[in-house]
């Protein structure tokens, strides 16, 4: 999301900035082509459990005052996807500014790609920043108006698409095609989004919707829906005795 928008709690997973080397990254993170079906262990939902997590990268914090432990870059090609550079207004986005917890990059996978089956004519849907590798700040020193948030591995910024099928990002709310727009926030809801901020341009004309508590308008969002996700946590285990709860 761009300068601006609600901070939400997340509490810190583990310890550790340090992000693995190639060898050792989930295939999800290596820009492999697109899959039929969702990831290895995510439902058709694309709600991603803990079980479906092989990484170590962890939320540190805040979204708006936070860290990344062991990110992995989302892709920067994809069979159903492209990068975006919002600063220089081109593809590819550079790979440090798209570092993203496992949860959150599995979580665009899935949901992005069961969007191109539905549409396998339609352009592929572009995906902007999300975090810095290690999080951290990510101000206007970073290029463009800059974020206030993006700093803990939870967020992304993802193109609505466009009518005219450009895969590049909407120069006005009048270049988006609200339907399909409307349906990537769909599924982004279904996959269990915390926040999904939008167009306040295109909110007011009820062209984009959703539960209240979740789909938000923001200033700064008429090219793209910033989604946020929340953090992984572990199933708790049983507690032994009688007291369980």
């Amino acid at each position: 999301m761009l300068v601006g928008g609600a901070g939400a709690a997340a509490a810190a997973l583990g310890a550790g900035i340090a992000a693995p080397s190639a060898s050792t990254l989930p295939s999800h993170a290596l820009g492999v082509p697109a899959r039929v079906g969702p990831p290895p262990g995510v439902p058709s939902s694309c709600r991603v459990p803990h079980s479906a997590l092989h990484g170590r990268s962890r939320a540190l914090g805040l979204p708006n005052h936070g860290r990344l432990a062991n990110g992995i870059p989302f892709p920067q090609e994809t069979d159903y996807s492209f990068t975006w550079d919002f600063p220089l207004g081109l593809s590819p986005n550079p790979q440090w500014r798209r570092y993203g917890s496992e949860k959150l990059v599995l979580t665009l996978e899935c949901v992005l790609s069961a969007y191109n089956a539905a549409h396998p004519n339609l352009a592929r849907v572009g995906v902007a920043d999300l975090s810095r590798r290690g999080g951290g700040p990510f101000g206007a020193r970073y290029g463009g108006l800059g974020h206030s948030s993006h700093q803990n591995g939870l967020d992304a910024d993802v193109l609505y698409p466009r009518k005219d099928l450009c895969e590049c990002a909407p120069d006005s709310p009048n270049d988006v095609d609200v339907a399909r727009a409307q349906e990537l926030i769909d599924r982004f809801v279904r996959a269990g989004a915390q926040y999904l901020f939008v167009s306040p341009a295109l909110y007011r004309r009820h062209l984009l919707r959703g539960p209240p508590n979740i789909v938000i308008p923001l200033a700064f969002h008429d090219d793209h829906v910033h989604v946020r996700i929340y953090p992984d946590r572990a199933p708790r285990q049983p507690t032994s005795g009688p007291e369980r709860g």
